[in-house]
């Protein structure tokens, strides 16, 4: 990941609602959401919630996919593990510090 997608994705995630919404869409997993689920999950106003998926799509953060009538939006979980591999790829003085089933720097 470049460091200007970082700061993109970043910036996406710096606002409560569009945090809120990402966390609903990695929550749910790769089934994803319909925008009036997503309205009903975190009881945030149609109009509003669609600038913040706006936003959240431009930054790669959130796909979306048209079934029939419905747009589903999901977490993009690649970008995700990117943005979180861009952030910690340097931990520990660059040496590998985490193990398998761990989320935390074992020298942290």
């Amino acid at each position: 990941m470049e460091s200007n997608e970082a700061v993109r994705s970043l910036a996406a995630l710096a606002q409560p609602v569009r945090l809120q919404v990402f966390r609903a869409l990695v929550v749910v997993g790769p089934e994803g959401l319909t925008p009036g689920a997503l309205v009903d999950a975190i009881g945030v106003p149609a109009t509003s919630l669609s600038f913040h998926l706006k936003e959240l799509t431009h930054s790669g953060l959130v796909s979306q996919e048209r079934q029939g009538r419905n747009l589903i939006y999901r977490a993009a979980f690649d970008r995700m593990n990117a943005l979180l591999g861009y952030l910690t790829e340097n931990c520990c003085q660059g040496e590998a510090c985490l193990t398998v089933d761990s989320t935390a720097c074992i020298s942290c």
